[in-house]
């Protein structure tokens, strides 16, 4: 057994306080962030009442990584990633405040909360690549897959806790300004505790912006095949099964509740994806990961058709509980697939690349969503959505036969 393994068994995770740092910081920055996106999707939907509106949410917010993510990526294989993730989190909080700021005017324009989330993806374009490029600095590479569950489930109680908060504090107030306000706050948590990381960097050679440089994230996955696919299966499986965009009218029209009901749905996946990660960080996946994998997306497809039909908060909270606890498997796989994969030198760019994808999934996917809603209705959007998963899931599996046979997600494991 090796020394940081009994260190380990020893102490827990504070033998590496600058991980506990970095938890604690994505715990905040996330913890606002979902607050605040609760708040922004009922906003939107009481000046509107237009499902298309909430789908353009999501778009304003993927547009820029699809215009930047190559810079991004390269800056945090150029610069400190420390510095790049303290840089972000003064952007969040801004957009945070800037929200505030015209929900405190008593704006009705979606106009200018658009323009605000359009920064927010611009920030999360550069957050994103260098927060995940940096976690395999705080931490040896043998409790690395660890370390993405234990992650995994920082994320995931803060989007328990963040959207549930946000829709009481919501109905409450009978308005976004708190939300706005404690978003903001927690924003200055995280670049607090941000402050203090000391990462254990390795050398890496500089290298000078160009177009092969910017590219060569791109080019490592697409020779990667278990990494482009196992990317692009999540990314494509959420884009069309993903039903986060139309919550606001499943609890005002379908479910008949109000803000405090959208906040127990947006945290529903949070609960099951937690439950999930804290399972996997204490028994990792140790054999057949790529078949468990396209298992759990269907899984995904599955439970996103039961909600879309469900008609009873309590079917449709454990329909989304479920739906979160499979994409939890994926993701955890995903992720250490794809960091155990990639050399240091280009986590930046390769998680960049990854970052579009997911961002493909989510915001383009909350686009999607609000778009053939728009056509063919709420319910029918959300049932054809998790068809189409279950679609995905036969193509990739004959598409992409090495993803399938993957065994260990690494040889420690």
């Amino acid at each position: 057994m090796g020394e940081s393994e009994t260190v380990l068994q020893r102490t827990g995770w504070f033998a590496y306080p600058d991980l506990m740092l970095y938890q604690v910081a994505r715990f905040f920055i996330v913890l606002g962030l979902e607050m605040q996106s609760v708040a922004v999707g009922w906003q939107v939907y009481e000046i509107t009442r237009q499902p298309l509106d909430l789908g353009l949410v999501g778009l304003a917010q993927f547009l820029p990584g699809v215009f930047f993510f190559l810079v991004a990526g390269h800056a945090a294989d150029r610069h400190d990633r420390r510095t790049l993730l303290n840089i972000c989190y003064v952007g969040f909080l801004l957009c945070s405040a800037m929200l505030l700021g015209l929900a405190i005017r008593g704006s009705r324009s979606v106009h200018l909360i658009y323009v605000v989330l359009l920064l927010l993806g611009l920030v999360r374009c550069f957050n994103w690549p260098a927060s995940r490029a940096l976690l395999p600095q705080l931490v040896p590479a043998e409790h690395f897959s660890k370390a993405v569950a234990w992650n995994a489930s920082t994320f995931q109680a803060a989007t328990i806790l963040g959207p549930a908060v946000g829709g009481v504090l919501y109905a409450a107030a009978k308005g976004p300004e708190i939300v706005y306000g404690l978003a903001t706050a927690a924003s200055a948590i995280a670049l607090w505790a941000t402050l203090f990381i000391r990462s254990r960097s390795q050398e890496r050679a500089p290298q000078e912006m160009s177009l092969h440089t910017v590219m060569a994230g791109f080019r490592y996955v697409w020779r990667e095949k278990v990494v482009l696919g196992s990317i692009s299966l999540d990314m494509f499986a959420v884009l069309l099964g993903g039903a986060v965009a139309l919550l606001p009218v499943y609890a005002s029209e379908i479910l008949k509740t109000g803000p405090w009901g959208l906040g127990l749905l947006r945290s529903a996946p949070g609960v099951g994806a937690a439950v999930m990660a804290i399972f996997l960080a204490r028994r990792p996946i140790r054999k057949r990961a790529g078949l468990i994998m396209f298992w759990c997306v269907g899984g995904f497809g599955v439970f996103t058709i039961l909600f879309g039909v469900s008609r009873s908060l309590v079917l449709s909270m454990v329909a989304l509980l479920l739906v979160g606890a499979t994409d939890m498997v994926s993701v955890i796989i995903r992720a250490t697939l794809v960091q155990f994969a990639t050399p240091d030198e280009m986590r930046g760019r390769v998680n960049a690349v990854d970052m579009l994808f997911i961002g493909a999934s989510n915001e383009l996917g909350e686009f999607e969503s609000g778009l053939t809603a728009h056509w063919f209705g709420t319910v029918p959007a959300v049932v054809l959505g998790g068809v189409g998963t279950l679609v995905v899931i036969g193509l990739w599996a004959r598409l992409f036969p090495e993803l399938r046979r993957v065994d260990r997600l690494h040889p420690d494991l």
